[in-house]
C-alpha cells in the first residue's frame, strides 16, 4: 500500500511540476581541443542530471576583449564542436554580446580564447547564452502534454516567484526531466536546490 501511494505521489508530481536546476558558466570541448588544453582526456568528477554527462575535474579560463573568467567548468563527454555557455552578466565582463540560443546553435556567434594548463585555443564562434529550456523524458512530456520544440511559459515556485517566457521544451528518450536556468535567471527568482516549477501553456 505504501509503495502504491509513493508511486501515485510521484506520478502526480511529474504531471504537475518540473524540477529546477541552476546551470553555471561552462564549456563543451571537442576531442582535439581537450588534448590541446590538457594533454589528456577529461577526468569525470561528478555526474550531472542528464544521463552520461559529467562535470570534469579540469577547469579553464575564458578570455574576451575586455576581461577573463577563471575556473570555468568543463562538461563532458567531448562534443563535435566547442561551445561556451555564459550568462549575460558574464558577457559584459568579457566584453562580448552573445546571443541567446539553444545549445548547438552557434552559427554567427562571437568567439573567445580558452586557456588550460597545457595550452590555449581561440574559437571564432561558439559563445552563447543558453535559452532557458526544459529537458524532458518522453514519459514526462506525455504526462505534461507537451512536445519537443514547443515553447512554453514556466512559473518558478521559488522564494521570489517569477513566470519565465520563451522556455524551450526538449524531449529525448535519454533525457532526465529538469529545467535549466542560468545563474542570472536563478538569482532573479531566488532559486534554491530542490525548487520546482510549473509549466503554463
Amino acid at each position: 500500500m505504501a509503495q502504491k501511494l509513493e508511486q501515485l505521489t510521484d506520478c502526480l508530481q511529474r504531471r504537475l511540476f518540473v524540477e529546477l536546476e541552476a546551470s553555471g558558466r561552462h564549456v563543451h570541448l571537442t576531442k582535439d581541443h581537450i588534448q590541446t588544453l590538457f594533454g589528456h582526456d577529461l577526468t569525470p568528477a561528478k555526474p550531472l542530471s542528464q544521463p552520461g554527462q559529467f562535470a570534469a575535474k579540469e577547469r579553464v579560463s575564458v578570455r574576451g576583449p575586455k576581461g577573463e573568467l577563471h575556473h570555468v567548468a568543463v562538461l563532458g563527454p567531448d562534443r563535435p564542436q566547442t561551445q561556451v555557455e555564459i550568462s549575460l552578466t558574464d558577457g559584459r565582463a568579457l566584453g562580448i554580446q552573445p546571443p541567446i540560443r539553444l545549445s548547438g546553435d552557434v552559427a554567427g556567434t562571437p568567439g573567445c580564447t580558452i586557456t588550460g594548463p597545457n595550452g590555449s585555443v581561440t574559437i571564432d564562434h561558439g559563445v552563447i547564452v543558453a535559452q532557458r529550456h526544459i529537458h524532458m523524458s518522453q514519459c514526462d512530456a506525455a504526462l505534461q502534454n507537451v512536445h519537443d520544440g514547443q515553447v512554453v511559459r514556466l512559473k518558478a515556485l521559488t522564494a521570489r516567484p517569477v513566470v519565465f517566457e520563451d522556455v524551450a521544451v526538449r524531449v529525448h528518450p535519454q533525457f532526465s526531466t529538469a529545467v535549466h536556468l542560468d545563474y542570472d535567471e536563478a538569482n532573479a527568482c531566488g532559486f534554491r536546490t530542490g525548487d520546482l516549477g510549473m509549466i503554463l501553456k
